[in-house]
């Protein structure tokens, strides 16, 4: 939802320090894999109860996941590396929810829940790019990207913020879990209704 108007806040440091990235030697492919290494230590940090010590490679690792897209615009950008950072960030965005249940077994539900909404949401997603590309569609409504992304309620700021408030009120994971997955689906449900009257 928030996506789309912080993009022009953003997008410009980070296209300066793309800029300054690739000249230094940096890749693209090289920063998506490191925010994904940061994403996962922070999920380990998790996993162990240190809630407070995952902030930092949390967040870390989403400014990789802005900085990889904005190197790969300096250089050259790639359908792979389109590929391995969508794929990196539905790997991250798995493993959150997976470590909050391996810290506390009382997690599992509302964390299989979560995960459910969440694969549901990437399929409404990720299905929906694949028929644009096909249809030849563009949008620019989230930046310059490698695929169709589709608004909705619930998009990459909003889960940020939403994984930060679990780090933050680890004891309030279930009721907090609940209601994000709840709002997935809600997300989930009004992208494949704008597909219908799309693709149809």
């Amino acid at each position: 939802m928030f996506d789309a108007r912080i993009r022009p806040l953003i997008d410009p440091p980070l296209d300066r320090a793309g800029r300054h990235l690739a000249r230094w030697g940096a890749t693209a492919d090289a920063i998506t894999l490191t925010g994904l290494a940061l994403g996962l230590i922070s999920a380990v940090c998790i996993a162990l109860g240190a809630f407070g010590w995952a902030l930092l490679p949390l967040l870390v690792s989403r400014v990789l996941d802005g900085l990889d897209g904005a190197v790969a615009r300096a250089t050259h950008p790639t359908d792979f590396g389109g590929y391995l950072d969508i794929w990196a960030d539905f790997v991250f965005y798995g493993a959150v929810p997976f470590a909050f249940a391996v810290a506390d077994p009382a997690n599992a539900l509302p964390a299989a829940f979560l995960l459910l909404s969440f694969y549901v949401n990437g399929t409404s997603f990720l299905g929906f790019a694949v028929q644009a590309e096909k249809r030849g569609l563009t949008t620019r409504a989230q930046g310059r990207k490698s695929l169709y992304y589709s608004v909705g309620l619930l998009e990459g700021a909003e889960t940020i913020a939403f994984f930060v408030l679990l780090c933050l009120l680890p004891n309030q994971f279930a009721p907090l879990a609940w209601a994000f997955g709840g709002l997935c689906l809600l997300t989930a449900t009004a992208r494949v209704m704008n597909a219908r009257h799309i693709l149809s």
